[in-house]
């Protein structure tokens, strides 16, 4: 009897799932945005976005400001009424020093679409990656 070795089938891995800013949002009105459906269908899973690190509020926190564009100043508004349609939250998994804002970087963790309140900040997001993780581009 002639032994063989059996090597065993992995699943494929699942292509990387990206999202750009102009991806997004499907419609901006007078009744604010609506998300996209691409967003739709990727909220809860791990995603990868490159954007411009806004200037964050304080040297050492555990979440910052990832912007289609550099910014000189941050980008956190009031409320979720008011919110830019070409910036997204990003959550890490704990604090991080930030020397130097508006660098280009990928971003990449879990997409939680909808409307929410951090309670240390008081910021409120409509689009946040959280477990996140950065490097440059």
């Amino acid at each position: 009897m002639l032994a063989t070795s059996v090597t065993p089938i992995r699943p494929a891995r699942a292509a990387e799932a990206t999202l750009d800013f102009d991806e997004l949002y499907g419609k901006v009105s007078p009744l604010g945005l609506t998300f996209s459906d691409k967003v739709k269908q990727l909220a809860g899973r791990e995603v990868t976005m490159r954007g411009y690190i806004a200037p964050p509020l304080k040297a050492e926190a555990n979440f910052f400001v990832l912007t289609e564009i550099p910014m000189s100043i941050c980008p956190f508004c009031s409320s979720d009424a008011d919110w830019p349609d070409n910036i997204i939250v990003i959550y890490l998994d704990g604090p991080r020093t930030f020397e130097q804002a508006n660098r280009l970087i990928r971003a990449s963790g879990r997409l939680e679409v909808g409307s929410w309140t951090d309670p240390e900040t008081g910021f409120v997001s409509l689009l946040r990656l959280v477990g996140a993780s950065f490097r440059q581009a």
